[in-house]
């Protein structure tokens, strides 16, 4: 079978099952039919940039970084909801104002949404600023944020 149909089905595994070690993964795909070694999973682990996260019960399993990421997007969007004060337009501005030394994780969060009106976001320790080419820009950025709170 080829390289694609293993490292799918590889994916596959990894997300209905807590895979802890390259042993247990060798098993499941010989399991679905596949001939493998230990290097060819220590390859396909290494190219499908996987890596081992704790788990609930402090044992260790196979994640993409793709799920790491949607993890850490959920926690910088709580940080959101809870640290932003107001949000208001001045012509092109947006000011977020946080409670103090937030700005910059609210900022972080914003980056992560690639709001595209957005020309560029900067922050002190209470305060973040999104400045936009225009007003209509502004206000939809605001909109954006506030449907995040």
């Amino acid at each position: 079978m080829s390289r694609t149909s293993r490292q799918s089905e590889i994916l596959s595994i990894i997300s209905s099952k807590n895979i802890e070690t390259q042993d247990e993964l060798v098993a499941e795909l010989r399991l679905a039919g596949f001939s493998i070694t230990q290097a060819t999973i220590s390859r396909d682990i290494k190219e499908l940039g996987l890596i081992k996260t704790l788990t609930a019960d402090n044992k260790y399993k196979y994640v993409t970084k793709q799920t790491i990421d949607a993890k850490l997007s959920g926690k910088l969007m709580t940080v959101v909801r809870e640290a932003v004060i107001s949000v208001v337009t001045a012509e092109n501005l947006v000011v977020i104002k946080t409670i103090s030394d937030s700005a910059s994780a609210v900022s972080s969060a914003l980056e992560q949404l690639t709001l595209s009106e957005a020309v560029g976001i900067f922050s002190d320790r209470s305060a973040v600023l999104v400045v936009c080419s225009n007003a209509r820009d502004a206000e939809t950025v605001k909109r954006k944020i506030n449907e995040l709170l």
